[in-house]
This record gives structure tokens, sequence and C-alpha cells, in this order.
């Protein structure tokens, strides 16, 4: 199964004391941010900080993502020729608004993993859906690179594309994160839902990733370490759902030990969504550490 991207840990670029230290927290991954969090003033200082805390700092199984400047900026290419040759997990385009933005990207990893002989495919990618014609062209950008391995929207600017604000129940953002996750989903990856900037306000926050995870989002971008214990509490299965799924992975291998095609568990039959979901259950309980007999 792909690797649990519940949590997405933003960090400054220009931040050498968060950056050393972020894995720390727990974060399923973290990215560190070149784009909008650093002053055009910091850019090439950013970049280069970034560079060598990936050349020296081990983050252990923690996903390590970097998001870099657009390729319509005058740092994108600047950037991509840098960190991948320090070897993130991903790189996170921003405002991804076709899917030629993904195979002008695509293309550029691919020739400077060429150049340093660095295995074609090594670094992934992930594309932030920012505007209307983002969400439009969700699907085409989700398959537009085999590298790609997730789509998140990103609020912000998406709203002000709109014409409109963010309001506490996300009412303007139902239909595009929906279009996201559709999209995500007929493409075989992950969808990423947008942060929530107020870190004061818990119950607001708490009430949006139990939406998110109803959506049927993979995880959620997040700006402050206090916010990974609510989005990992509310994604951990319950006792319950851990034993059932349980019972589910147990019928499979029974059922595969005597040669049989017919799965079936308290005299229901068990098809492959139901398989595929007690395995899920069953990742985010290992995550969790949540152990059932």
């Amino acid at each position: 199964m792909s690797r649990l991207r519940r949590t997405m840990l933003y960090v400054p670029g220009n931040n050498p004391g968060m950056i050393r230290d972020v894995h720390i927290y727990g974060a399923d991954a973290i990215m560190l941010d070149l784009e909008d969090s650093v002053s055009l003033n910091e850019k090439d200082a950013a970049r280069m900080l970034v560079y060598n805390s990936l050349k020296t700092f081990d983050y252990g199984k923690t996903e390590v993502v970097v998001r870099v400047n657009g390729l319509n900026t005058p740092f994108g290419r600047d950037d991509l020729e840098a960190i991948v040759r320090a070897k993130p997990d991903t790189i996170r385009l921003p405002k991804t608004e076709t899917p030629e933005d993904v195979k002008e990207a695509d293309e550029l990893i691919s020739q400077i993993e060429q150049k340093i002989g660095m295995k074609h495919g090594t670094v992934k990618m992930m594309a932030a859906i920012e505007s209307a014609l983002g969400v439009i062209n969700a699907y085409q950008i989700g398959i537009a690179s085999k590298r790609l391995t997730g789509i998140a929207i990103g609020a912000e600017d998406f709203v002000t594309d709109l014409k409109t604000t963010r309001s506490l129940d996300g009412i303007e953002l139902l239909t595009a994160r929906s279009q996201i996750l559709f999209a995500a989903r007929a493409a075989g990856i992950d969808a990423l839902d947008t942060v929530f900037s107020d870190i004061n306000d818990e119950a607001g926050f708490t009430n949006e990733v139990k939406l998110i995870k109803q959506l049927g989002f993979d995880g959620k971008s997040i700006i402050n370490p206090r916010q990974i214990e609510i989005v990992h509490r509310i994604f951990t299965p319950t006792e319950a759902e851990v034993k059932k799924s349980t019972r589910i992975i147990e019928a499979i291998k029974e059922a595969e030990s005597k040669g049989s095609g017919v799965i079936s568990l308290n005299g229901k039959m068990i098809d492959k969504p139901i398989v595929e979901r007690a395995r899920r259950v069953l990742q985010l309980a290992d995550a969790a550490k949540i152990f059932v007999k």
C-alpha cells in the first residue's frame, strides 16, 4: 500500500531551526517551502538552506517534500536544479492549472536525474491546485505524469480566484474538494486537503478534519505541530473497526490457503471494496500503534 499522508507539515524554507527539528513532531510528511513563505529577497538563500539541509539531516521515515516556486517565475528552474540533486522524496508544484505544467516539471526533473546519474523516476511529484482552471483540469493533471503521487487543494488562492472568501463551514470549497478528490481517485493517487490557518480555533479545525475524512481525503496540509495529534486521532480507526478488518483479512488468507475464490465472513460474501477498506483500516491502525487481539 502507499505511504500514509494524514499530515503534511509546512516549514518555511528560510527557517533553519524549524528545518532541522521538524521531523520530531511526528507528521507523516514535512514540506519545506520555497514558495509563498519565503520573500523575494530570500529565495536564493532559502534554496541553498533547504538543499544543504536535505544533504545533511536524516529525517528517518518521514516523507520529505519540497514546494518549489512555479516554473513561470524566475526561481522555479533554479529550485529544481538544486533540490532534485538533494534527492527529496517529492517535489510539490504550486498553482498547477494544466497537465502541461506537470509535464514540463517532469521533463526538467528527468533531465536533471539523467545529468547526475540518478535513476529515472527517483524524485516524485505532487501538484497543488489553486484555481478554477486547475479544478476543471484536475483529472488531466492527475494522470499527466507517473511521478505524481497526489494532488492537493490550496484554498487561499482558490477562493480569491472565485472572488469570495473562506468561511468556517467551507461551503465555498465543497465543489472543488469533491472534484479534486474524484480526480485523484480516478487517477489512482492521493488527495490532500488545504491548511486551516487559525491555529487557536481547535473546534473549527477538528470539524474540518472530520469533514475531509468523511469526504474521503487521504490527509491534510497543516501549519503547526499542534494540529498533528488532532488529525491523526480523527483518522485513527476504532477498536471495533480494527477487529472487523482483522477478521476480513484472516478470512481472505483462509480462503487463499484452501484455493477458494469465494470469501465469506459470518455467512456474508466479502468483495474487493470491503477488502480494500479493511486493508486501509489496518494501515491506519498500524500507524497509530493500535493492536487488537
